[in-house]
């Protein structure tokens, strides 16, 4: 069963309520408010199922939306996930102001079909109605509504007139809308919130992409808050799953009504994340004023509604009927997807001035406009692979992991690696687990490398190499990518790895006659001393050469294993800790087991050398603490 959004759009008073009734049997105005003044306020729902023209069945869910002024913001958030619209004009009035606003709300949420529906046909006489029709023929014409593709229905509520032909254009229309994605993460922007007795907290909204089912858990976005799905309702019928398309309600588990408001948004929890800054191109309607850059707007998204500060991209001032790209800084955060739609109300007085196309919702910060703008172009040509490639190029040498990639379009994995495969089978882009780099820049990071570590050398003579840890930093390199280029780098012998340093191929240290003299004078110092060896402080005050340079002479012994520190404050020459173990090993055949005493006695040192050298024993697994004793293995 196909499911498909209808959303009606319209004047006050011009029958798009009681067109719905007619239509459902199904009485849109819910509130007691709405009743008594015969208008509607907020938006209202009803469904119905026709037969396809194939012979199939289509659910249509319909959104009835408030056509007074002072509530086009509840308009808004009803018709942001509509998949067709009934545009609705009154015989009896025609074109009225809230008809033009509306229309161009739908042009500038990309809505591609409708049917335009002659309300209260019986109120008027033939001639009339045909001069009506002629109107509302010459205001549609260019559009998505043109009569020449889309039809124009006259109806009455009333009487029934034109139902049966509207039901049939309805059959039509939703029958070649495409449907939404189900296989896409889920996204469900959230329209009202209650408390239904017995069941707890409820939400209902329009499941824009994927499926949500029973026991699944949601995050709430912006927020973050973690909730779980008891029950699923699809037109108030009890479902274990929903699917894009469909008009939803959510028994929420975790999470109460005080948590929850119109505008929030229900989607997978660990995948997406909120943003305040959206890049986007921006059509200003040719009856606005001219837009400066830092302009003050209303924006609505979906559900949605806040204030955003305008950013132009590289000029100052937008003219009505123009397109161009900006940043939207929200004042508050909110959950949305390059392709999603959005319109922006003047600040003040309060009217719809343009709207557009979000581009990316994760812009990368402090890029300049002519940095940003060729990404925007691409982003939006709308082809996956270029988009995909764009968004691995910006990264530069951070790269960008699937995850990411699923986060920033919104596409579903499979998607994405389908789309990536052409890049990465030519070179174009390379993949080391679950990150993409960009080739030119990993062939940029290959010259970098060796350069930096080619650097430390002439700054550091006396260390042998720099740290794994230090390189990837200086680069901010993500493990994986790091990890990928020193192997590559070292398999083509451009770089060397011993142990945790990274040093040139044939790279040795290279020292002054002073720091040569200085190296031999800490080893025989250590040498001659056997096990009582001497505070490596007391060593190096008597050296030639400063502190700094003494300890990177230390550092050199100790990783070439000529000295081996066995405490914080204790180190000894290699050759008097292998003639330790042997004496030790030695001791076994005549007895098993050695105690501290019986240690300081063999060795000839004071209890502070013999228990860190016993330590240091039992770590090599020569002896074995058992109580008091060692056990000689």
């Amino acid at each position: 069963m196909k499911s498909v959004i209808v959303g009606t759009a319209g004047h006050i008073d011009h029958g798009k309520t009681a067109l719905v009734k007619a239509l459902t049997g199904i009485d849109a105005d819910r509130l007691d408010e709405e009743k008594r003044r015969g208008i509607t306020i907020d938006i209202g729902f009803a469904h119905l199922e026709l037969s396809a023209p194939d012979g199939g069945t289509l659910r249509l869910g319909f959104v009835d939306v408030p056509g007074h002024e002072r509530f086009v913001r509840n308009m808004l958030a009803g018709v942001g996930g509509i998949d067709l619209v009934l545009l609705v004009i009154a015989a009896d009035e025609g074109i009225k102001p809230q008809t033009r606003e509306h229309f161009d709300i739908c042009r500038l949420l990309a809505v591609r079909r409708g049917i335009t529906v002659l309300t209260k046909s019986d109120a008027v006489d033939p001639d009339t109605l045909e001069v009506v029709r002629l109107e509302v023929e010459d205001f549609l014409r260019g559009s998505f509504l043109d009569p020449a593709h889309s039809p124009i229905v006259a109806a009455s509520s009333l009487t029934g007139a034109g139902l049966n032909e509207l039901n049939s254009a309805l059959a039509k229309i939703a029958a070649e809308v495409p449907a939404r994605d189900s296989t896409a993460p889920a996204r469900l922007p959230i329209d009202r919130v209650f408390t239904m007795k017995g069941f707890g907290t409820v939400v209902t909204g329009t499941l824009v992409s994927g499926t949500i089912s029973k026991e699944q858990e949601l995050g709430v976005f912006p927020t973050a808050k973690g909730v779980r799905v008891r029950g699923v309702q699809v037109h108030g019928a009890a479902t274990d799953q929903a699917i894009a398309g469909q008009r939803t309600a959510l028994n929420l588990a975790g999470v109460t009504t005080e948590d929850l408001a119109r505008g929030m948004i229900l989607a997978p929890p660990d995948l997406f994340r909120s943003t305040s800054r959206l890049d986007v191109s921006l059509r200003l309607l040719p009856s606005a004023k001219p837009l400066k850059d830092r302009a003050r707007v209303h924006f609505h998204s979906y559900t949605m509604e806040t204030i955003a500060e305008v950013r132009l991209h590289g000029q100052k001032l937008v003219k009505p009927g123009e397109t161009t790209y900006a940043q939207l800084r929200l004042a508050q955060p909110t959950l949305l997807l390059p392709v999603d739609r959005f319109i922006l109300r003047q600040f003040s007085p309060v009217v719809t001035i343009g709207g557009g196309v979000v581009l990316d919702a994760t812009p990368l910060p402090k890029l300049k406009p002519e940095a940003v703008c060729p990404f925007l172009e691409v982003f939006s040509a709308g082809e996956a692979e270029a988009i995909l490639g764009a968004r691995i190029v910006r990264r530069g040498s951070q790269g960008i992991s699937m995850a990411e990639l699923i986060s920033e379009t919104g596409w579903p994995q499979q998607t994405v690696e389908s789309h990536l495969s052409p890049a990465t089978s030519k070179g174009a882009a390379l993949r080391f687990g679950d990150m993409f780099i960009n080739a030119a820049a990993m062939r940029h990071l290959s010259s970098l490398l060796p350069a930096a570590v080619a650097d430390f050398h002439t700054q550091n003579p006396l260390v042998p190499g720099i740290g794994k840890e230090s390189l990837a930093q200086k680069f901010k390199l993500r493990p994986v990518i790091f990890d990928a280029l020193l192997n590559s780098l070292v398999r083509d012998r451009k770089l060397e790895v011993a142990g945790d340093l990274v040093h040139l191929p044939g790279h040795g240290v290279v020292m002054k006659d002073d720091e040569a003299e200085s190296k031999t004078a800490i080893e025989q110092a250590f040498a001659s001393a056997g096990l009582k060896v001497p505070s490596l402080k007391e060593v190096l005050a008597g050296l030639r050469v400063d502190r700094a340079r003494a300890q990177k002479i230390v550092t050199l012994l100790l990783r070439d294993k000529v000295l081996i520190k066995i405490s914080d404050d204790l180190v000894f020459h290699h050759n008097a800790l292998t003639d330790l173990r042997q004496r030790i090993s030695a001791l076994k055949a005549a007895t098993p087991k050695i105690d501290v005493a019986r240690f300081k006695d063999l060795t000839g040192v004071s209890r502070k050398y013999a228990i860190p050298l016993l330590e240091y024993l039992d770590r090599e697994r020569v002896t074995k603490r058992v109580g008091a004793e060692r056990v000689i293995l």
